[in-house]
């Protein structure tokens, strides 16, 4: 009798640790947009992503300024942000976090992170996310030089040209993105709802990817075009030099936290 409490106990806690996924349609996208552009017009917060856009763009300025041995990483690191964005907005999904609640709301409250008791699971989780950001950076230089012999370009100009016109370049476009792919479902499996989940609960780095795992499993067709949706909004907020990302991210952030709400039953 007792070893069969026990187990029923042991059965409800992991239930408790690993919580019910629903299923949603594409149709639910729009209402999770829809709340997340509203948690950025109720309190702005790009000042936020500023403070991590801007010392980036300085960075890559500076660089370009002394040679363009670097160009060959510029689309790797645009398109890199959807890799380390579900990091990068930690901060909005708390503060949709704390107005759902009915909580103060201020772009301070975004480093209240720190106070969250699955903040060693965050770290964990943040850590892993950099390595495949380095990992994706390593494998798209190590592409570039298999094409191209490792050669840095003299100018944009002729980057752009030997990219666009050779065969080397088109062999380049198509491995770079597949590759590029392979890691972005990677990443998306497991962050689409982890961190907010952290956030939210009190659980492990295991039991946040399991269930984002399961988020992408039992919604294959939604979240391949949240994906997408993520994707092309980053790319057409760092066309102007990443300044759009500072209105892009925001609003993808709050939209992720009501995506996890509407997914993962409370």
């Amino acid at each position: 009798m007792n070893m069969a409490k026990t187990g029923a106990l042991a059965d409800r806690e992991a239930a408790a640790d690993h919580p019910v996924v629903r299923n949603i349609q594409v149709v639910d996208l729009k209402e999770v947009l829809a709340k997340g552009l509203s948690d950025f017009k109720e309190k702005p917060s790009h000042i936020v992503l500023l403070v991590l856009i801007y010392p980036i763009v300085g960075v890559l300025s500076a660089r370009l300024a002394a040679g363009y041995d670097i160009l060959p990483l510029v689309f790797p690191l645009i398109s890199g942000f959807a890799l380390i964005g579900p990091l990068a907005a930690i901060g909005l999904y708390e503060l949709s976090r704390r107005r759902e609640k009915g909580l103060e709301v201020a772009w301070k409250n975004a480093f209240d992170i720190r106070h969250s008791p699955s903040i060693g699971s965050i770290i964990a989780l943040g850590a892993l996310l950099m390595v495949i950001f380095l990992v994706w950076l390593a494998t798209a230089l190590a592409i570039y030089e298999l094409a191209f012999g490792g050669v840095a370009p003299e100018s944009v100009g002729q980057f752009i040209s030997q990219v666009l016109t050779t065969s080397a370049g088109w062999t380049l476009i198509v491995v770079g993105c597949g590759v590029g792919f392979c890691f972005a479902v990677a990443v998306l499996a497991i962050s689409v709802v982890s961190f907010p989940m952290l956030l939210d609960r009190d659980v492990g780095a295991v039991v946040a990817i399991q269930t984002s795992i399961k988020a992408v499993t039992v919604n294959p067709v939604t979240m391949a075009v949240w994906g997408m949706i993520v994707a092309g909004s980053l790319v057409v907020g760092s066309i102007p030099f990443f300044v759009g990302l500072a209105v892009v991210m925001p609003v993808l952030g709050h939209s992720t936290w009501h995506l996890y709400r509407k997914v993962v039953e409370h």
